[in-house]
């Protein structure tokens, strides 16, 4: 038996009820026994020593590897165990210091003035689209939905988050929009069609772009909603009425907060109204944890808000509206995990058992985040104008009821076909996109 990590073990799980079972054989119970029960095996001593060493990077690989198997419940409720009774209970000397250089290294590598966005967002988003159509809902809307009122399905959750954004543009006919992040292009069609305005969607992954394009011409909507492969900040020579970016700003790294909100001012008109859906955390958090950096978002990073607002003030932009949305994340991603779960040979026969596990333990991962850590999603409505937004919040509420008499006579979407998107024309790269 590991004697290090049996220590760890014992520190860390004063609550619920963990059972592990050590390479060695020996069983050893863990907790005051209330709450589900969980039961891990450790397959060798080697993976035993790695969880010592660097717990928040290395646990989740001995997972993956299958050198960590649950016997009993699953990965989400040996997570629950772990982060409701406090991770920083497992600290000691080796493994602070191994966290210190995880938080070293990602401070460093934002602040490098090497643009590799194109190559972290590839990595996540350049997946086979088989593998989202596991778990998403019906228009393919990757970031929190909005259940309310709560307790309805996901695809209704996620028609009301972008229900709630829209009436938060307060869209005209006619406007000029920039969606910075347009995914798999639901949110831009949703816009044009409920309020009559014209939408560019820049993303970087190239497989979002062929879905998006291929989307907007069967819905007959190629005039009005156009997508670029464009990075935001090689964006020039054009303003738009309003700019929306959901789930994007994740993305952008600590380093460049000032340079995206400087870029986004150039971007708005001076009348415009600007939308920004982001995670949260209630502290600076430093470094974004290691097993996720390395193989879910390289490059990403989860702000405090007061690490956000400072950027926006410099801009001199006004602040219009803060909204907390504080349970929402982890009701979506307990449905993309319950789908992604059930579809499990699947998701093996795209990839492989290593990649459901890492997949799986992802979405796990993240949803105890938002129980236990109490991450949350921010919407920050900003403009340059004092008068764009009216002075009470009661806009919002009358805004949705008229865009909920759209969806009535909206004509339903058509699924997001996988395996049958119209082969992309030729597409040249603008000269200035960063690599």
């Amino acid at each position: 038996m590991n004697a290090a990590l049996l220590t760890l073990l014992r520190r860390l799980v004063r609550n619920g009820n963990l059972t592990v079972v050590f390479s060695s054989g020996e069983k050893v119970i863990l907790g005051d026994g209330s709450g589900k029960p969980a039961s891990i095996r450790i397959i060798d001593a080697e993976a035993e020593a790695a969880i010592v060493r660097d717990p928040g990077l290395r646990f989740g690989e001995m997972y993956m590897d299958g050198r960590v198997v649950i016997e009993k419940g699953d990965i989400f409720d040996v997570l629950s165990i772990v982060k409701e009774n406090g991770i920083e209970n497992a600290a000691n000397a080796t493994n602070t210091m191994t966290g210190l250089w995880h938080v070293l290294r990602q401070q460093l590598l934002s602040r490098i003035p090497v643009n590799r966005n194109r190559h972290n967002v590839a990595h996540h988003y350049d997946l086979d689209r088989k593998l989202f159509d596991l778990f998403l809902d019906e228009d393919w809307q990757y970031s929190c939905a909005y259940f309310q009122p709560q307790g309805i399905s996901l695809d209704a959750a996620q028609l009301a988050k972008k229900r709630h954004i829209a009436a938060k543009l307060l869209l005209e006919p006619g406007q000029k929009v920039l969606e910075v992040g347009s995914g798999w292009g639901g949110m831009a069609m949703y816009l044009a069609e409920s309020s009559g305005v014209e939408v560019t969607g820049i993303t970087l992954s190239e497989e979002q772009l062929k879905v998006s394009r291929d989307r907007a011409a069967r819905r007959g909507l190629s005039d009005r909603v156009r997508f670029e492969l464009q990075d935001y900040r090689t964006l020039q020579g054009r303003q738009f009425d309003r700019i929306v970016s959901v789930g994007m700003f994740e993305h952008v790294g600590i380093g460049n907060y000032g340079n995206f909100f400087d870029k986004m001012n150039a971007l708005l008109k001076p009348d415009g109204v600007m939308l920004l859906h982001s995670i949260g955390q209630i502290y600076k958090p430093w470094a974004t944890n290691p097993w996720i950096e390395k193989y879910i978002f390289p490059g990403g990073y989860i702000p405090a808000i007061s690490e956000v607002l400072p950027s926006v003030e410099r801009t001199r932009l006004l602040v219009k509206d803060v909204e907390i949305l504080p349970m929402h994340y982890a009701w979506t991603l307990k449905a993309w995990r319950e789908r992604f779960v059930a579809r499990r040979e699947e998701a093996i026969k795209l990839y492989d058992e290593r990649f459901f596990r890492m997949w799986e333990f992802y979405l796990a991962a993240s949803e105890t985040a938002f129980l236990y850590d109490k991450h949350f999603i921010f919407q920050l409505q900003i403009s340059p104008s004092l008068g764009a937004v009216p002075a009470s919040r009661g806009y919002i509420e009358e805004r949705e009821r008229q865009l909920i008499e759209f969806e009535k006579r909206r004509p339903p979407l058509e699924p997001v076909n996988t395996w049958d998107v119209v082969p992309e024309q030729e597409h040249v790269e603008p000269a200035a996109m960063a690599c």
